[in-house]
C-alpha cells in the first residue's frame, strides 16, 4: 500500500496453482489438499480482503494475478525443461524448509512440497518477464522460495529482480498465523 501511495502498480499474486499444493515452511506434515472450489473460493476471498489494503482502481492500480493461470497451462516436460533444468537438488535440501523436513524421518516431504520452491520461483519468474515486477516481497518465512526466484530470473537472462521479506504475525506460540 505504501509503494502504491508513492506511485508504484502493485502486482498481488494469488496461489491458485500453489495453493493446490502447500508451502512446506513452517509445517512439520504436508497440508491437506484443497479441492479445485474451495481454492477458487480463498482467491475471491484474498482479493477481497487486499481490496482494504490496495486500490485496484485508478492511474497505478494493483494488478491481480493468479498463478493457476501461468502455471495450469504447462505440461510436465515444459515445466522440466524451463524450470527444473535450473535448479540443482543440492540448491532445494540446502533451504532450511526443505532440509527441517528432510531430516524428520517420521513425516518427511513428499515430491510436491519438495518442489514447492520452483513454483513460486517461476512465479516471480513469470512476473519478471510479463509485468516487469522487480521486487518481490512477503513474509519472513518465504526468504528461500524469494531468492531461488530471484536465482531462476538471473540464469534464464531475466532482468533485476529484489526480494524483501516482513516479519510473519505469529500467535502468542510463536505460530504464524
Amino acid at each position: 500500500a505504501r509503494l502504491q501511495k508513492a506511485g508504484h502498480r502493485p502486482v498481488v499474486l494469488v496461489g491458485g496453482a500453489t495453493g493446490m499444493i502447500g508451502d512446506p515452511s513452517g509445517r512439520d506434515t504436508e497440508r491437506s489438499l484443497l479441492s479445485d472450489e474451495e481454492v477458487a473460493k480463498n482467491v475471491e476471498a484474498i482479493r477481497n480482503q487486499l481490496a482494504q489494503f490496495v486500490s485496484f482502481e485508478g492511474e497505478n492500480a494493483a494488478i491481480m494475478v493468479n498463478n493457476y493461470d501461468c502455471l495450469g497451462k504447462m505440461t510436465y516436460v515444459e515445466w522440466q525443461r524451463d524450470v527444473g533444468k535450473h535448479s540443482t537438488v543440492n540448491y532445494i535440501t540446502a533451504k532450511e524448509s526443505v532440509r527441517r523436513r528432510l531430516e524428520d524421518r517420521d513425516h518427511g516431504i513428499s515430491y510436491t512440497e519438495f518442489s514447492y520452491m520452483l513454483l513460486q520461483a517461476y512465479d516471480y519468474y513469470h512476473l519478471n518477464k510479463t509485468l516487469n515486477c522487480k521486487l518481490q516481497i512477503g513474509g519472513n518465512d518465504q526468504w528461500g522460495n524469494i531468492t531461488a526466484g530471484i536465482e531462476l530470473i538471473r540464469k534464464r537472462g531475466g532482468g533485476e529482480a529484489f526480494g524483501m521479506t516482513l516479519p510473519l504475525l505469529t500467535t502468542s506460540a510463536g505460530e504464524k498465523f
